[in-house]
């Protein structure tokens, strides 16, 4: 009689610290075959972007490594997943699969969808908990709701639950022999990617959080928006892709203390709020989580500002610099995704799916729970308290950029001026203004601010 064996299948957790389906697995079964799937619906929804293919790419190549070194090995196949799991479960005699939740409209069906193919044959899905976020959708809820519509409660709720043990890597993988894979993925073969994308992987992104929790994490509350200081911990493609542990990110923080953890832990709370609200609420990914009746100029009506905004020539130095940045390494500060969604959202009041799909087009971290969902914050249809905040760039720039650093390394043809005047070039005499290449803005702050209030006024 054959060795019993499981299938991992894995999608958002491309790692092996901290992976409770693969420990699951490999404590039920003699032998795993350790399986992930090119999702075809992902590809037709148009989400397989290069900066995220790429990406995708190292990560792949760096589980496969891994589990080269513990003697198993990554299994690839592309397709249908649900299709493709059964072709896997067939040819190894796997008895049950495991994968970890996931949040989505999309996940949700799937899932579904992988449990009455996999019943039909004979074999059990078990999906974990607790592998993509830190705490479980649904762990905590409010009364009378099945999620948390405002933060604030959510993270007192979150801040006092236990999180599970981290998981240690396990020392070995046996895989059984005979299961085909496609050919690994290359970086190189995917055209298109930003210049400065970065590398992806476990090894990368668990180096990268060792340097920065050494490095950054003590003075991260008080330099997180720092444009020019760049001191964010860089880590949410990381994230995005599994290859950190949310639960092992908090839990190590925690360690640490102080008020630069406090601050990142909080950040950590929001992303698994977001997932939360989308897990309740999928159709958030595309409509608005709170309808305000807003008549958003559409990319059509508004099509000379958008393609200003997407370049990075609006004449605003601040949104320009953050907009550059994106299409150079694929990801954006923190502060400037919020500068530049407050100015397309509420100072050229253009639809907020606008920005987002661009924002998706780019980010390697593109992620649907975090990205529609910030969107929607900035824009006032989602969950902030105060929907009509409009950020003021040349104000946020003096604050967050004062010496004008980020500016002058991102739009290099403002670099001779100094602060102020390098946030604001327009207000420098015409003869001055003439000798930098750059646009004038495409619209005034108080134009904008004024369109946005008869707007909203007519709720």
């Amino acid at each position: 009689m054959s060795a019993p064996v499981s299938v991992v299948l894995f999608t958002s957790d491309l790692r092996l610290h901290d992976h409770p389906p693969l420990r699951a697995a490999l404590a039920s079964a003699a032998e795993v075959v350790p399986l992930f799937v090119r999702d075809e619906g992902i590809d037709a929804a148009g989400f397989a972007v290069p900066n995220r293919r790429a990406f995708l790419a190292d990560c792949l190549r760096d589980l496969d490594a891994g589990l080269r070194k513990r003697g198993g090995r990554l299994v690839v196949r592309s397709g249908d997943v649900v299709a493709r799991v059964c072709e896997v479960v067939a040819e190894s005699g796997a008895g049950a699969v495991h994968m970890a939740a996931g949040v989505s409209g999309y996940a949700q069906r799937r899932e579904e969808r992988l449990e009455r193919a996999l019943r039909a044959r004979g074999c059990r899905l078990s999906v974990h908990d607790s592998v993509i976020t830190a705490l479980a959708p649904g762990a905590v809820t409010p009364a009378g709701s099945g999620h948390f519509a405002v933060f604030t409660p959510y993270f007192r709720r979150w801040s006092g639950e236990r999180l599970r043990d981290v998981l240690g890597a396990p020392r070995a993988v046996p895989v059984p022999p005979g299961v085909r894979s496609e050919d690994l993925p290359s970086r190189a073969d995917v055209p298109g990617t930003s210049p400065g994308l970065a590398a992806g992987g476990e090894t990368a992104g668990r180096g990268r959080f060792a340097a920065w929790r050494r490095a950054g994490l003590a003075r991260y509350g008080d330099r997180h928006d720092d444009l020019a200081g760049d001191a964010t911990s860089r880590l949410s493609p990381h994230l995005h892709f599994g290859t950190l542990s949310p639960v092992e990110l908090v839990r190590r923080a925690r360690e640490a203390g102080g008020p630069g953890a406090d601050a990142f832990v909080r950040q950590l709370a929001w992303r698994d709020f977001h997932h939360q609200v989308l897990a309740a609420r999928p159709a958030a990914a595309l409509a608005d989580y709170r309808p305000r009746h807003d008549r958003w100029r559409t990319e059509e009506s508004a099509r000379e500002e958008v393609a200003a905004w997407k370049e990075g020539r609006t004449g605003y130095p601040v949104i320009d610099a953050a907009m550059r940045q994106l299409l150079h390494e694929g990801w954006m500060h923190n502060r400037g995704r919020l500068l530049v969604a407050s100015f397309l959202t509420k100072t050229l009041y253009v639809d907020w799916r606008v920005g987002a799909r661009h924002f998706l087009d780019l980010l390697v971290d593109g992620d649907v729970a975090n990205n529609q969902l910030n969107w929607q914050w900035v824009a006032g249809t989602g969950t902030d308290t105060r929907p009509n905040r409009v950020l003021n760039p040349v104000a946020q720039a003096g604050r967050h950029d004062p010496e004008g650093a980020y500016v002058r390394r991102w739009v290099p043809e403002l670099a001779g001026l100094a602060a102020p005047a390098v946030h604001a070039p327009w207000t420098l005499p015409a003869p001055e203004r003439a000798a930098y290449d750059y646009p004038a803005p495409v619209v005034a702050l108080s134009e904008g601010l004024a369109r946005f209030k008869r707007a909203r006024g007519r709720e």
